[in-house]
């Protein structure tokens, strides 16, 4: 989808093409008379350079529409064209487009952690030490973009995700319920909404991803958080724990306050679900908020961290959070210094205000603070009290993903085709075909 498009309009893009053609024409015919001045849309006649960035945000596109128009009019002689793809499909799209010589991005918006190592060790992307001034950011949100191997930095992180229950202000309002402190809070809270005829829940174990994040959400202070992720990584313990088997089946117990047949529900059905007001809450992230807030304006949105479940490890609630995704540029972009240039800008406190404000995102940028009290009141709570994403920072580096391998397993629980006990031996199966213990 590309920028700009306006059926039966002339296009900004469409408008400069013609007056090219016109002054060409007028070049051809005075030529012998004078020589032809200079576009004012670049450093020459017809000088415009075209920067293509593709990305998996369908709904971000408006808002970028609005950063980019930022830069161009700073930027003479630029365009960015913002792409975005389906997210299910746009890692294949991506794939085949880096591969390309010609014809694919010149950025594209990268996966953190895992799933940016192909394309660097394909050497897909172009390696943005020297050229692009990240001194100062936080190591764990640099590590997002970099290389495993070779350590090198190869995009510029965007945002930092923070995990939480969303809420419907007003439906617990009307119902009388209070934002739960306890897991028989949380429980009676979702019984009393099923009376009502309000999904208690929205979310999906369609996607395995979801579920991944919902196990974070709800299960991180049973499992034991960081601490039991690091002693994985260490070959101290593994994913047969019964701490870990048991927040499986935390989320497991969720089922009766999930949609019908959640585990063919799909993502973008339980956005609607939450954002329509037939549920009550939604355990997602912060990047949740934009989309929700376009579907509905008016929408009243709160969050709290999951309360404790019986046999939590930790004593207190957490906030998981993890750097999302970064922008690279591609290694055969023929516009390799206009393409450096905008994720040098990508890194600067303007882009990141601009991302906050614009997309409802929590920046990555150190220094940016969001102007939406909901996405403060999150980064604060992470600030305070956060806990890396541990299947995203620690087992996102082969495949399958640990996010991917945790939601499948326990989407098998919910359809009743595995115990918790299965479902850590799957996942420690699946996870330990690629991943080794630190010795």
């Amino acid at each position: 989808m590309g920028r700009r498009t306006a059926p039966r309009t002339l296009t900004r893009n469409s408008a400069s093409q013609i007056s090219r053609s016109l002054l060409a024409a007028g070049c051809a015919a005075t030529l012998a008379l004078t020589a032809c001045a200079p576009s004012t849309e670049g450093g020459s006649a017809g000088d415009t350079t075209k920067l293509t960035v593709w990305s998996w945000r369908t709904e971000d596109i408006a808002g970028y529409n609005k950063i980019f128009d930022v830069y161009e009019k700073k930027h003479p002689g630029v365009q960015v064209e913002f792409k975005a793809y389906k997210n299910t499909e746009y890692p294949t799209i991506l794939q085949t487009g880096l591969a390309k010589s010609s014809g694919g991005p010149d950025v594209a918006q990268l996966k953190p952690f895992g799933p940016i190592q192909a394309f660097i060790e394909g050497g897909n992307l172009t390696a943005l030490d020297g050229k692009v001034d990240l001194a100062g950011w936080p190591e764990e949100v640099v590590a997002a973009a970099k290389g495993k191997k070779d350590g090198k930095t190869y995009g510029v992180p965007f945002a930092i995700q923070t995990l939480h229950v969303l809420y419907n202000k007003k439906i617990f309002a009307d119902n009388g319920i209070q934002v739960p402190t306890t897991w028989e809070d949380l429980k009676a809270a979702g019984d009393k909404l099923k009376k009502a005829g309000i999904t208690p829940m929205a979310t999906t174990a369609k996607e395995p991803w979801v579920m991944g994040l919902t196990h974070e959400i709800f299960g991180a202070t049973r499992m034991g958080g960081d601490k039991f992720a690091q002693d994985v990584v260490a070959g101290k313990n593994d994913f047969t724990d019964p701490d870990y088997t048991a927040s499986l089946q935390t989320v497991a117990d969720l089922k009766p306050y999930f949609p019908e047949d959640v585990t063919a529900v799909p993502y973008l059905d339980a956005q609607a679900l939450f954002s329509s007001g037939k549920a009550a809450m939604y355990p997602g992230g912060a990047y949740e908020l934009g989309p929700f807030k376009k579907a509905d304006p008016g929408l009243d949105i709160g969050f709290f961290d999951a309360p404790l479940p019986p046999g939590a490890k930790m004593d207190k609630p957490v906030t998981p959070g993890f750097a999302d995704g970064s922008y690279g540029v591609n290694a055969k972009s023929p516009n390799q210094k206009e393409a450096l240039e905008l994720v040098k800008w990508m890194a600067t406190p303007e882009f990141g205000q601009l991302f906050a404000d614009e997309l409802k995102q929590i920046s990555a940028v150190p220094g940016v603070s969001p102007k939406d009290p909901l996405l403060a009141e999150m980064i604060a709570k992470y600030r305070s009290q956060g806990e890396p994403y541990s299947m995203a920072v620690h087992f996102g580096y082969g495949e399958p993903l640990g996010r991917d391998a945790e939601g499948e397993a326990i989407a098998s629980m919910l359809l009743g085709k595995m115990d918790a006990k299965a479902a850590g031996t799957k996942i420690q199966k699946d996870i330990s075909a690629w991943f080794k213990p630190e010795e």
